[in-house]
């Protein structure tokens, strides 16, 4: 069966609670459904929105633990 936008749907509250990994494996997900070239126009743009917020996700956990990692060198 194929995965559905509902699948990946994410309120920001929910994104900000998320672990490097859940993002980043929603992020895989959502690559994988616009890959596929399946989506409509409109839902292809919330997916790549998505993305977007998820990959900030990703990149906000990273830059705390670079951040402390160099706190901890100091």
């Amino acid at each position: 069966m194929a995965k559905t936008r509902a699948s990946v749907e994410f309120s920001d509250a929910q994104i900000a609670k998320m672990s490097y990994e859940e993002a980043r494996e929603s992020l895989q997900e959502i690559v994988g459904l616009l890959e596929t070239g399946g989506a409509a126009l409109q839902e292809s743009l919330a997916l790549f929105e998505l993305s977007e917020k998820l990959a900030d996700r990703c990149e906000e956990i990273l830059d705390a633990v670079a951040d402390k990692i160099e706190s901890d060198d100091e």
